[in-house]
C-alpha cells in the first residue's frame, strides 16, 4: 500500500511520516520510507544523527539509469531518452517487488534504525534557475509506477509541502493521502486545495490533526475539515525531545494518545482495497496528458504509443 503525507510546511508531515514508518516497522511489517520533499529531513526524523554522509545515491541524480533498468525489454520504449517520468509499464517492463532483490533497491535503499529509506535528493546549486524539483521526483514516480506491492506492505512517502504535488501526476500514485493539518487557518488552507483537486480524480484524503493542545483546537479542526478528520495527535514532548537529540528513540515512550493515533492510521490503510485497473488508468491518463502537452514535441516521438492497451499491473503481471 502506498501512503503519502502532505501538508503545509511546518505542519509536522515529515515527523508523522517518520513516526508512521517506525510504527509499521516496529510491528515487523515490510515498509519503505521515501523522502520526496525538497527539504530532505526524513532521515533525521527517523533517527539519523547526521554524522558522516548518506551513502545511498539519491533517486533524483540517477533518473536516466532508473529508466534504463525499468524499461527492460519493453518494445514500446526505444531508449532512456524516449522514456519520461510518466511512462507506464507494459509487457517487457521490469516490475519491482517491495524491497526486492534487484539493483534499484540495492543501490538506493539504506536503513535508518529499523526503517529502509530512499531519498530523492536535494535541490543543489547546479539546478538553480534551470530545473524544478519535480524533475527529481521523476524517480519516485517511475518507482511507484513499476512497483507491484501487496497487502501488508507499505511505502510511506514524505511529499513536498503545500499543494505542490499536484504539479505532476504523482498524487494519483497513492492508495491513501494523509494531510497533516495544524489547528490554524493556514493549516487548513492546504486541506481545501487538496480536497478540491483530489475530488476531480477520486483520490481519497484523510486529515490528521497535529499539535493539538486542547478541545478548542479539536473543535476548530472539526469545523473546518468535517468528516475528513480521521484522528489527531496532541502536542508531543517526546517528539520535541527526539528532535533535540534527548529522547532514547523507543517509540513505546511516545504519548499513549499519539501511539493510538498511529494505530488508527494503519487500520485505515489496511481497510483500503486497491483497484489496480483504476491505479493504472490514472497513470495512463497523466502520461497521455504529458505526451500531448510537451513530451511529444520535446522528444520528436509519439509517446502516446508507449501505452500498452493489453497490460494492467498487479500480482498477475509478475508471472
Amino acid at each position: 500500500m502506498r501512503i503519502a503525507f502532505v501538508g503545509k510546511g511546518g505542519s509536522g508531515k515529515t515527523t508523522l511520516s517518520a513516526l508512521f514508518s517506525r510504527h509499521l516497522a516496529r510491528s515487523g511489517a515490510p515498509v519503505l520510507a521515501v523522502d520526496g520533499d525538497i527539504n530532505q529531513h526524513l532521515a533525521e526524523a527517523l533517527g539519523h544523527d547526521g554524522s558522516g554522509t548518506w551513502d545511498a545515491p539519491p533517486l533524483g541524480a540517477h533518473v536516466a539509469d532508473i529508466k534504463d533498468f525499468l524499461r527492460g525489454s519493453n518494445p514500446r520504449i526505444a531508449s532512456r531518452e524516449a522514456m519520461i517520468k510518466t511512462t507506464p509499464p507494459g509487457r517487457g517492463s521490469r516490475l519491482l517487488r517491495l524491497l526486492g532483490d534487484d539493483e534499484l533497491h540495492a543501490r538506493h535503499v539504506r536503513r535508518v534504525g529499523d526503517v529502509p529509506l530512499m531519498v530523492t535528493g536535494e535541490f543543489d546549486e547546479s539546478d538553480l534557475g534551470v530545473a524544478c524539483y519535480h524533475s527529481k521526483l521523476g524517480g519516485v514516480e517511475l518507482y511507484l509506477n513499476h512497483l507491484v506491492d501487496g497487502p501488508g506492505e507499505y511505502v510511506v512517502v514524505d511529499m513536498t509541502a503545500g499543494a505542490d504535488a499536484f504539479a505532476s501526476g504523482l498524487f494519483t500514485r497513492f492508495d491513501l493521502t494523509f494531510l497533516v493539518a495544524e489547528p490554524t487557518r493556514k493549516g487548513v488552507s492546504v486541506y481545501r486545495q487538496y480536497r478540491d483537486h483530489a475530488r476531480e480524480f477520486g483520490i481519497r484524503i484523510a486529515v490528521v490533526g497535529n499539535k493539538v493542545t486542547g478541545e478548542d483546537d479539536l473543535l476548530f479542526l472539526k469545523e473546518h475539515v468535517g468528516d475528513d478528520l480521521l484522528t489527531h495527535l496532541v502536542q508531543s514532548p517526546w517528539v520535541r525531545a527526539a528532535e533535540q537529540g534527548r529522547a532514547d528513540g523507543d517509540l513505546e515512550a511516545l504519548e499513549p494518545h499519539n501511539r493510538h493515533s498511529l494505530s488508527i492510521l494503519r487500520d485505515t490503510v489496511d481497510a483500503h482495497r486497491r483497484d489496480w485497473a483504476a491505479l493504472h488508468r490514472h497513470a495512463v491518463e497523466f502520461h497521455l496528458r504529458n505526451a500531448r502537452s510537451w513530451a511529444n514535441e520535446a522528444t520528436g516521438l509519439d509517446l502516446t504509443s508507449q501505452v500498452d492497451p493489453d497490460f494492467v499491473p498487479g500480482p498477475g503481471s509478475l508471472n
